[in-house]
Formats: C-alpha cells, structure tokens, sequence
C-alpha cells in the first residue's frame, strides 16, 4: 500500500472518496511510520555526522540530547499531523465539503508521504543538503494536496484551491511558530547546550 500512496495518489485518492474502508484503513496504518521516520533519521544522522548547522566543524550532542531532540520533534510532528486533520474536518463545513475524520486523515498521510520519504536526508544533516532534498518533496506535497484536497471532500476544483490555500496558511504559520518556539527555549537554555 505504501508504493501505491507514492506511484498512484490519484487512485488512492478516489478509493477514499468512495470510502473504500481497505483502502483508508492501510493507509491509516502507514501513518505511524510516515511520523516517526524523519526523527529516527535525524537521531542516526546527528549520531553519525553531526549536525553541520553551517559552520565548519559540526555539533554532536551527547545520546541523551539527541534522543530528547528527536523525541520532541517526533511529538511535533504528531502534534501536527492531528492538528491539521482536525482543522482541515472542522473548514470542511465553511466550503461544503465532506468532512469525516477518517478520509481526511488518510488524505492528510497520503500528503504527507513524500515529506517523509525526503526526510532520507536526515541522515546526512547538514541545513543546504536538506534544504535541497525537502524543497522537490514540498513541492510534490502540496501538488498533492490541491489535486487531491476536491477529489476527497468532494467539492468543486475552485473550493479546493480555497480550502488547501486555507491549509498551507495554517502549515507556514504553525511551522514559523516551532521555530520562534525553538529559538526562544534555546536562547533561554531549555535545549542543549551548542557552546556559543
């Protein structure tokens, strides 16, 4: 199921429409995975390499910071993924949509798929490799959230455009809220300590 989610969206897409419960369900079990890849990654990149935050010697933490980063950043990503099913139910009803949790949900992992995939670079975590690796995965995301945001909902092409515009809104915001979060907990010594 995990090959078809990447090869053939569009399928998957119209199986959840029709409420295949087959279809929405393998793609409900994947949804673990898809959260607690990029964590993982990161935790074996930055034990293996370091991060390289573009200086030119990298920061390796101690095993205990580095398992409380990814363990956080695992929660942020959960925190994130049910977030955004639950706000992306609750706008279905401003644009007539369909709003059951359960098929916006695997729309949601079905969206969130290639970022997960891409988060492979993790591996290596240096900021301008990753920066080029999840640029092409974001794209692909968000292609798949306007394509198959009306397919789902089963709403106009016009109100999707609207509603995924509503949800990449929410992502940008969330996403620079993390990171004034982060810098701010950082600057106030609730982090690791980076020795500057």
């Amino acid at each position: 199921m995990f090959l078809k989610t990447l090869i053939t969206p569009g399928r998957v897409f119209r199986d959840i429409a029709d409420g295949n419960e087959l279809v929405i369900h393998a793609v409900h079990r994947q949804t673990f995975l898809l959260v607690i890849l990029p964590p993982i990654f990161a935790w074996v990149g930055a034990t293996t390499f370091g991060w390289r935050l573009g200086a030119e010697d990298p920061l390796y933490f101690d095993n205990t910071a580095r398992i409380i980063i990814s363990f956080f950043y695992a929660m942020a990503l959960g925190f994130g993924y049910i977030t955004t099913v639950l706000l992306a139910s609750w706008m279905a009803k401003t644009y007539g949509a369909k709003g059951d949790l359960e098929a916006t949900g695997a729309l949601i992992t079905v969206i969130v798929a290639p970022l997960s995939i891409a988060s492979i670079a993790h591996l290596y975590p240096q900021v301008f490799f990753n920066v080029l690796v999840m640029i092409p995965a974001v794209i692909w995301s968000m292609n798949l959230l306007y394509r198959g945001l009306p397919v789902v909902m089963q709403i106009p092409p016009e109100r999707g455009m609207l509603m995924s515009s509503s949800l990449v809104g929410w992502l940008l915001v969330a996403f620079v809220s993390l990171l004034g979060i982060s810098a701010g907990l950082w600057t106030y010594g609730i982090g690791p300590s980076v020795g500057v």
